[in-house]
């Protein structure tokens, strides 16, 4: 190959390093990353995959920019006559964690968990031990939907499935 050739293609490489870069960036496909290390957690435990679903998206962009305005951390009422959703929340320094380092902490929990029937899936005998995790890989539930708000001093995110899961009496997996 000739020189100049060489020369060509390692400048083309070089201009085009920040656009690569970039695209590899710590929250590209933030979604499809947050979906896909549920559902590796899913799969460890043999449970279908969930799907994601924009409508549970939206209300968890909703309830999350709530709790970025108020700087409350407290999981959402559930709206009269709808069908109950379940939902795991997070938060911590905006912008500094991966999608995967949020759902690993919610998954952290499965050193406590039990098969078994909810509420009584704990090692430690307390439930919110267990409750992310459990929610996670509860047989039942199908869709989720995430997002993220850091309009306070924390980054919240909200996701919400259905159907929803951590239903006192019934079997997780």
């Amino acid at each position: 190959m000739p020189r100049t050739t060489s020369f060509r293609r390692l400048a083309f490489m070089l201009a085009a390093t920040p656009l690569l870069i970039g695209s590899l960036g710590p929250r590209t496909n933030f979604n499809e990353r947050l979906l896909a290390a549920q559902n590796r957690e899913r799969a460890m435990v043999q449970v279908p995959p969930l799907a994601w679903d924009e409508d549970l998206a939206k209300g968890a962009a909703q309830w999350a920019k709530h709790l970025s305005r108020t700087g409350r951390f407290e999981h959402s009422p559930d709206a009269p006559g709808a069908e109950p959703q379940g939902e795991n929340i997070w938060g911590g320094t905006p912008g500094y964690y991966l999608p995967e380092n949020m759902v690993g902490l919610w998954a952290a929990e499965k050193r406590a968990f039990a098969p078994g029937i909810f509420p009584y899936a704990s090692r430690t005998r307390r439930v919110e031990d267990v409750s992310h995790y459990t929610q996670l890989i509860w047989r039942r539930t199908t869709h989720v939907g995430c997002a993220t708000s850091a309009a306070g001093a924390e980054e919240i995110l909200v996701c919400r499935y259905r159907t929803a899961g951590n239903v006192i009496g019934e079997e997780i997996l």
